[in-house]
């Protein structure tokens, strides 16, 4: 049997006014009204799909399957015990049995060397008196040293013995230098400074001090085999503020 169609009440009156008016208007009315009932129910078939495709994967997370824990191993190391070896027997060798073997005499035919008693020789020696030492020569003396030559050695410094004090300038003395005058110099034979060489100066006027004060200085002359000798020497000015 054909199932009925229900018809729309303004479907209906569209029929009844279609009708009226003619046959190609209520056609169209017709297939109005069905394209409008299947989009509603595309529209709600779209609608319900997408509720359940929400709601499936809530419940799956809401209710996790909870995975059953293994008990975990637990492996116990049993230590390693060494046991020591044994001590080996020594094995002792057998002792080499020895015999002597007379070795033949090489030349049989030969007669045995004949060993003749010698009379003692009897070496007399000379009184000590007798004895003649010839005299052993001195060292030749010692030459002087011609110039002046380093302190160190056989050599001995010379003491000072007369140093008087240099004089500070006013202006260094206001300025309030300080420091040290070095001067290498040649002191000779009867202890006099000589040839004053300044090696480390000072300023404002306190090398020239340093100078004159070390030329006055007298020493005790440097000796060498306790002869007096010339000899370089250094000498140091301290320039002090008290």
């Amino acid at each position: 049997m054909a199932k009925e169609t229900k018809i729309p009440p303004d479907a209906e009156k569209k029929r009844h006014m279609a009708d009226a008016d003619g046959g190609e208007y209520s056609a169209f009315l017709l297939e109005d009204a069905e394209d409008n009932r299947a989009m509603r129910f595309s529209l709600s078939f779209a609608i319900v799909a997408h509720v359940v495709l929400l709601f499936l994967p809530l419940v799956s997370f809401s209710e996790p399957e909870i995975a059953e824990k293994k008990p975990e191993r637990l492996y116990v190391m049993e230590p390693v015990k060494w046991e020591k070896p044994k001590p080996q027997p020594i094995e002792t060798l057998p002792e080499i049995q020895k015999t002597k073997v007379p070795i033949p005499d090489p030349t049989p035919d030969d007669p045995e060397p004949f060993v003749r008693d010698l009379p003692e020789t009897v070496v007399q020696l000379p009184n000590v008196d007798d004895v003649y030492f010839p005299t052993i020569p001195t060292a030749p003396p010692a030459k002087e040293p011609v110039g002046p030559i380093q302190v160190g050695g056989d050599v001995k410094a010379p003491v000072r013995t007369f140093s008087p004090s240099p004089q500070y300038t006013e202006i260094a003395r206001k300025a309030r230098v300080q420091g040290y005058v070095t001067v290498q110099t040649i002191i000779d034979k009867e202890g006099n400074v000589t040839n004053v060489k300044v090696l480390k100066p000072l300023s404002m006027g306190l090398t020239e001090e340093a100078v004159k004060a070390v030329k006055s200085w007298k020493f005790k002359p440097a000796t060498l085999n306790a002869k007096p000798v010339e000899v370089y020497y250094v000498l140091t000015v301290n320039f002090q503020l008290q």
